[in-house]
């Protein structure tokens, strides 16, 4: 019925988008990772030209009417089969010992091959990296996991079947809301695994099967993404990262991989997104809705013991805007954990309300610093800690975070020094990702930099990963 109901949705706003005049509903009880839209990852912040002006906003949440330069289709087919892409090597080892993981963290030589080519009828993408891991030193190809020699990063065709829609449909890499590497409305696929190990920050975004569905007007733009079947999250299991097993009460690894039961139904354990977007004077201004599942293991089967995803709902908010001569975000979620309303199940994840607010400015010359204070608070919380099995950890009611992120551009900005730090005031843990990158030419950027975790208790969500800790390397040539 729900395919119903949209098709109906949309054959009766089209003539009225097309007029211009019309401002697409927003589904019932809607009320609500700085995250910049760069290719393939969430984006790093960049330096402000100019001081005494404020930074140029972000394009992709608005422009009355027009759509992302990127996402634009020539009516004309361009010849030839142009291919661009990197190769890169990749080294990284631990700092500690862990009795669970291998002292390398990654060592990996990839292949990036990307070919886009423009058709009367649209755009067609295709990106795919060969990888070959002797860390992982398993070869076998997992799609949904990213493992084994061949990861398919994007497979899919752009069209534009009217003068105010674009469809995009396959493989993609999605990415909105405003946090900088913290996510609240963005429910697409995350890998921590690659991002902890030390890959470059667009790996941290996996991407994701879906119908992308975005419709424009100069009253506002409506972006609906369907996607058949759950892309889970790829999720720290064990197999390459240590973390806290609360069934065992201690850090674990690949003595303890996780298995889940994933939702693996076509069409039945799928998935709705949308956001409704506009511009209103300087400051962009969304809403978002999401329907399907945690992206990450958040509960657990009783009669099995495996892992599971149980079902969520999440309606969101945000705002961004030039202020004091630089950018502030403000950005709201309401998660509502739909197999467990009244929180009153230990098994399963509860509701929680998000929120964050952030501020980022040039403070010097070739020197960009931002800010974040983000919190999450749990919902039916008496109702948790009287459910909560003895024996298990109890989680504080409210997590605070605080990050905070230096770029510094030198020697005509071919050297970029950079640093990227979670704090939490609550957990007492932290986490810093300090990195330098060197531009050699056109061609070759070399980098350096490290993950380094810390935390007084096992149990908090960096404090475990202090097992984790590494340095990585990587040389990268592009063409």
């Amino acid at each position: 019925m729900r395919y119903v109901l949209l098709v109906s949705l949309l054959l009766l706003v089209a003539p009225e988008l097309e007029a211009s005049s019309f401002v697409p509903p927003l589904p019932d009880g809607l009320q609500d990772d700085k995250e910049k839209n760069q290719k393939n990852g969430p984006a790093l912040p960049k330096g402000l030209a100019d001081s005494k002006a404020p930074p140029s906003l972000p394009p992709g949440l608005g422009g009355k009417g027009k759509r992302n330069a990127e996402e634009s289709v020539s009516s004309k087919a361009s010849p030839g089969l142009p291919i661009t892409g990197f190769a890169e090597i990749r080294t990284g080892f631990r700092l500690q010992d862990d009795p669970f993981e291998k002292a390398a963290s990654i060592g990996e030589a990839r292949l990036q091959l990307s070919l886009e080519k423009e058709f009367e009828l649209g755009t067609a993408t295709l990106t795919a990296d060969m990888v070959v891991d002797p860390v992982w030193d398993r070869h076998g190809i997992n799609l949904e996991s990213g493992r084994g020699w061949l990861d398919l990063r994007e497979a899919n065709f752009l069209m534009r079947p009217t003068s105010f829609a674009d469809l995009k449909l396959g493989r993609q890499i999605l990415t909105w809301g405003t946090g900088d590497l913290l996510f609240i409305n963005d429910m697409f696929p995350k890998d921590w695994n690659a991002f902890f190990i030390g890959r470059d920050t667009e790996y941290l975004k996996a991407p994701s099967d879906t119908f992308k569905l975005a419709l424009f007007s100069d009253t506002a733009n409506l972006d609906i993404i369907y996607t058949p079947r759950f892309d889970a999250d790829r999720y720290i299991d064990g197999s390459r990262i240590s973390y806290f097993n609360p069934m065992l009460s201690e850090l674990s690894g690949q003595n303890a991989l996780i298995q889940a039961n994933r939702p693996d139904d076509w069409f039945k354990s799928d998935e709705w997104s949308l956001r409704l977007y506009r511009n209103l004077g300087a400051a962009e201004v969304a809403l978002y809705f999401y329907d399907g599942y945690w992206k990450s293991p958040a509960g657990q089967e009783t009669t099995t013991g495996l892992a599971k995803f149980p079902r969520l709902r999440t309606y969101g908010a945000s705002i961004r805007r030039p202020l004091l001569g630089g950018i502030a975000n403000i950005e709201i979620g309401l998660y509502d954990s739909l197999d467990d309303p009244t929180g009153a199940n230990p098994f399963i994840g509860n509701s929680e309300f998000r929120w964050l607010v952030g501020f980022e400015r040039e403070i010097a010359s070739e020197l960009t610093a931002s800010v974040q204070y983000y919190q999450e608070s749990i919902r039916g919380y008496d109702a948790y800690q009287a459910s909560l099995p003895t024996g298990l950890p109890v989680r504080d009611k409210n997590r605070r975070v605080l990050t905070a992120r230096l770029t510094k551009f030198t020697m005509n900005q071919t050297l970029t020094w950079s640093l990227f730090a979670y704090y939490s005031p609550t957990d007492k843990d932290a986490y810093l990702r300090p990195k330098v990158s060197y531009k050699i030419d056109d061609a070759w950027l070399a980098e350096v930099g490290a993950n380094l975790f810390f935390g007084a208790a096992n149990n908090t969500f960096f404090g475990q990963f202090k097992k984790n800790t590494n340095l990585f390397a990587g040389l990268r040539y592009s063409f």
